[in-house]
């Protein structure tokens, strides 16, 4: 009986005796230890009573046994929805609930908070700790290690994935078997993966980068990944020399380029390095190249569909850009008011379809009809456009877009000039209240180790590149931008932090 998404990650691998996972400290474990461990795993899910189909929600610290409880639930045909760590019991209470979970499973120090919250959803709980301590292993110790896998469809829901909610509710995006299988071979055969790539693994596992890009495409390959609790600059300097290849953040690159012992010959034995979940500065993408010789190979993804693009592994790599649509993946940039689809070159929302796009949002049917359209097309949110040579731009998120005066005000291409002024590390640009305009344009920029920014210079500057619609109405200096687990800028803190100030005219140095 088959399960499409247990067979092809996980049971082609049994009795397998080679290296899955490296430990910081130096121990392995096997293909054929991960799953023994899974199978015990999921022989408690089924003792506790849960049914193909339920949901487990899980709220925990990075570690083989956490990511055996991914195996666990593909196995026993259960719904898997790991949650960001950094969340709080009032956030988790919103997941739990909505999601219906019948298994929490948390930090051993985190219990008591949700059990009121299990209490009156009737759910279980049991505590996973980032030491592999805790109930859940206390008990899959005691199991056996077979397990008969439970039978699914492709099209049967493997995990739900909750988008970050910075506009209202968070939305669980449903993703089936085939969503993910369908991205994970097209992409270990985009990036050349094989059995002999180690993958350099620094990323939480509670998101799609981390577990449903990474660690799938590792699993498909056969490879191993030097599994760290976290990104430790330390680690991944002493651990690159074992690495083939390697996934991260933007500021994963930024920090490997800050440090003296990130050398050319560190990196020299590389395959790969990739970056994706929030975009890479070009500046980023040229200084990595002149010091190590490589060329990050940028992608671009979201919750609801995995990967949809690419830079080429054979051709240009083009800093700036998110590549081109993977194979079987279609898009377009469309009119946002009218959906009609746009001449190249033209900015406007991305959509996509294909088979990595999810099936719909968790219960919510009226926002699943207005994103998700009947021919299979996805409305990202996200706005762009696609160059004569078919690379895919992000330009911004559409409820980033500043409107001035009845003109679109794309922050992107403001950041970018922002970006090349002397004394500039990064910047952000949103729209803040305008009594007469609506909204006008807000420049936050950050300064580069030991520079002074000279703001005045950057506005005459951006004057002579910008029309007088675009122009920053003030350039704000802070330490740093607000990011989330990932790495991405979070705007609508900025939208939040600077609109009483901007309409109370106290901007500036802060």
């Amino acid at each position: 009986m088959a399960n499409p998404l247990y067979d092809r990650l996980f049971g082609i691998h049994a009795g397998k005796v080679t290296p899955f996972l490296h430990l910081p400290d130096g121990q392995t474990i096997s293909h054929q230890q991960f799953l023994e461990t899974s199978s015990r795993i999921a022989h408690v899910t089924r003792e506790i009573g849960l049914k193909p189909g339920d949901r487990v929600a899980a709220q925990i610290e990075k570690s083989p046994e956490a990511l055996a409880l991914y195996a666990a639930c593909a196995q026993a045909g259960l719904i898997f929805l790991p949650l960001n760590t950094a969340y709080t019991v009032d956030e988790l209470q919103y997941f739990i609930e909505n999601s219906g979970a019948s298994l929490i499973v948390c930090d051993g120090s985190n219990a008591e908070n949700l059990a009121p919250i299990a209490t009156t959803l009737g759910s279980r709980i049991e505590t996973l700790n980032g030491d592999g301590s805790g109930s859940l292993m206390d008990r899959a110790r005691e199991m056996d290690t077979v397990f008969a896998t439970v039978a699914r469809q492709g099209d049967d829901l493997a995990a739900f994935l909750y988008t970050s909610g910075t506009t209202g509710r968070s939305k669980g995006a449903m993703l089936t078997q085939n969503n993910l299988l369908s991205n994970t071979w097209t992409l270990m055969e985009e990036w050349r993966f094989t059995a002999s790539d180690v993958l350099l693994h620094a990323l939480p596992i509670f998101h799609t980068h981390g577990l449903f890009v990474a660690t799938n495409i590792t699993l498909a390959a056969g490879g191993s990944m030097i599994f760290l609790p976290k990104f430790d600059l330390d680690q991944m300097i002493a651990w690159m020399p074992r690495a083939t290849t390697m996934m991260g953040v933007p500021t994963f690159y930024t920090r490997l380029l800050g440090d003296a012992r990130f050398t050319h010959d560190l990196a020299a034995h590389m395959r790969l390095f990739i970056s994706g979940s929030a975009p890479l500065l070009a500046e980023t993408h040229a200084r990595f190249e002149a010091l190590t010789g490589h060329r990050i190979l940028e992608r671009y993804g979201m919750t609801e569909t995995n990967m949809n693009t690419s830079n080429p592994y054979d051709g240009e790599r083009r800093a700036g850009t998110v590549g081109h649509p993977l194979p079987g993946i279609e898009l377009k940039i469309t009119d946002p008011q009218t959906g009609t689809t746009l001449p190249e070159g033209e900015i406007g929302q991305i959509e996509v379809r294909g088979p990595n796009v999810f099936k719909g949002y968790w219960q919510m049917p009226e926002k699943t009809a207005e994103e998700l359209r009947a021919d299979g097309f996805f409305i990202t949110g996200d706005l762009g456009k696609v160059d004569r040579d078919g690379y895919v731009h992000i330009v911004g998120r559409n409820k980033d877009l500043i409107i001035s005066g009845g003109f679109n005000v794309y922050p992107k291409e403001i950041e970018q000039l922002l970006d090349d002024q002397p004394g500039v590390l990064e910047s952000a640009v949103i729209g803040v209240p305008h009594p007469d305009f609506g909204e006008t344009v807000l420049g936050v920029i950050v300064p580069a180790p030991g520079a002074a920014p000279d703001r005045q210079a950057i506005m005459d500057s951006l004057r002579r590149s910008l029309a007088r619609f675009k122009h920053p109405r003030e350039l704000v200096i802070m330490d740093e931008l607000p990011r989330n687990t990932m790495g991405k800028v979070q705007k609508n803190i900025l939208r939040d932090q600077f609109r009483e100030m901007f309409t109370s005219g106290d901007v500036g140095q802060t």
